[in-house]
């Protein structure tokens, strides 16, 4: 069953009229109804396009969030073949809430990074929601590490509201985990590319998002800190939310004019929940055109250009 947002409610309320219709045609109940079906499918439409045609920024963080919207493994079953998954970083446990393995993607190999949210109540609480623990990025630092030793890609898939704070954690290292995850990425010899697929927060997103090629899907975000955490932080209330996600300037859209990413992945109308495999499919091209521009370069071309391009953010802008 489709789960509507908030400010979709004229939709969903033109699209529960048609699904009313088809089940009065499918009983016999109505006569020569097709011709309202198509009106109102027509109609639900076109009111699905104005709408996701101007969202705004808080808007698209809820769209980014969506429970339905295809997470980590969504990505992998979909696009990467004879993946091998690995667990632990050979010094405390396993984090669930980082996948990390290896594969073939579109027959050559490669590594694959990724938090994952889980689907249901179980497996969110199975990946912790996909907030990494230290052990998950040093597994990630273990993996890239791997990667670099036999000349192949990394892949991350992001999807994170931020690396989990809870006391253990910060026992254990959270901070130095993720520095040294980030200095993992930045010293790869081999291409990386990072698909930020919801949600982009912080530090546990870029720990495994300093990559060659930076790709957002057209409704996600990326942001230091979630527009929640800014507003309690600024003005110490959390409902200004949606003043911190317009004023922090989190959209995809913003963070390709600012040079921060380098390409948009445009999503099914009504965001990538509504139609998944073309949702996977889109980003998979994306993907691998990244990898062909990259791939010819050589393993000191490759870091010094990853190296320029975080050197490069910010600098020329008014």
């Amino acid at each position: 069953m489709r789960s509507y947002l908030d400010f979709e409610k004229p939709v969903a309320e033109l699209e529960a009229k048609v699904e009313e219709l088809r089940a009065m045609e499918a009983g016999g109940n109505a006569v020569a109804i097709a011709e309202d079906i198509t009106r109102l499918e027509t109609k639900a439409a076109d009111a699905l396009k104005e709408l996701y045609s101007e969202l705004t920024p808080w808007q698209k963080t809820q769209v980014a969030r969506h429970p339905q919207r295809p997470h980590c493994l969504d990505y992998i079953s979909g696009l990467i073949a004879e993946f091998v998954p690995f667990a632990g970083d050979r010094k405390f446990g396993e984090d669930e809430a980082i996948v990390g393995g290896f594969g073939r993607f579109r027959g050559d190999s490669i590594c694959v990074i990724g938090h994952e949210k889980g689907s249901s109540t179980e497996s969110r609480l199975k990946h912790n929601f996909g907030m990494a623990r230290p052990e998950g990025y040093r597994k990630a630092v273990r993996l890239m590490e791997m990667a670099d030793r036999f000349d192949i890609p990394v892949l991350a898939l992001v999807d994170t509201a931020g690396a989990y704070p809870g006391i253990g954690a910060e026992e254990r290292g959270q901070a130095e985990a993720i520095a040294r995850s980030t200095d993992a990425c930045l010293n790869l010899s081999v291409p990386n590319i990072a698909v930020i697929l919801g949600e982009g927060g912080s530090g546990g997103a870029i720990a495994i998002a300093t990559a060659n090629r930076v790709i957002m899907l057209e409704h996600s975000i990326y942001s230091v800190i979630s527009p929640e955490g800014a507003a309690s932080i600024l003005w110490r209330d959390t409902t200004k939310a949606q003043d911190a996600a317009t004023n922090m300037k989190i959209t995809a859209q913003d963070l390709e004019r600012f040079g921060v990413i380098d390409k948009i992945v445009t999503e099914p109308l009504g965001g990538a929940h509504r139609d998944p495999a073309a949702a996977v499919a889109a980003a998979g091209e994306a993907i691998a055109e990244a990898l062909a521009e990259l791939k010819v370069l050589g393993r000191e071309t490759v870091r010094r250009q990853r190296r320029d391009k975080f050197l490069a953010i910010g600098r020329g802008l008014d």
